[in-house]
């Protein structure tokens, strides 16, 4: 009986061949609030005016960038892959120590509180844990 052949249902599988992978693990990924922190950099961005777009609840992309100002330096964009600054130096040892181990880490806009031509973006880092 070890040797048999069982054969396997085919009708779901082509229910889950209609499916990106990424579609079929969403429900399985959970976010995990790490900590709050802010954008920093926001002053130094050649077109800021990518800053007037952004609200609460926008998703954020945390990206590693090699920068000879901070070895440990996340760059932030938002979904259209656009630069808004980085998390904070100060912010940063724990989560670069993480991205580079192969976390995922993401951020989510908590705040944006406009002074002046100034503009602090107040947001929450998540790890994603599948």
């Amino acid at each position: 009986m070890a040797n048999e052949l069982t054969e396997y249902d085919k009708s779901l599988l082509s229910v889950v061949e209609q499916y990106e992978i990424v579609d079929l693990i969403k429900p399985l990924v959970r976010e995990i609030h790490l900590f709050d922190s802010y954008i920093a950099g926001t002053t130094h961005l050649e077109d800021e005016s990518v800053l007037e777009k952004v609200k609460p609840g926008d998703a954020l992309i945390l990206q590693r960038e090699v920068n000879k100002f901070d070895e440990k330096a996340i760059l932030i964009l938002n979904e259209d892959k656009c630069k808004l600054g980085y998390i904070p130096e100060k912010d940063n040892t724990i989560f670069s120590h993480l991205m580079d181990a192969g976390k995922i880490l993401k951020a989510r806009v908590r705040s944006v509180e406009k002074q002046g031509s100034f503009h602090r973006i107040g947001i929450g880092i998540y790890l994603v844990d599948l």
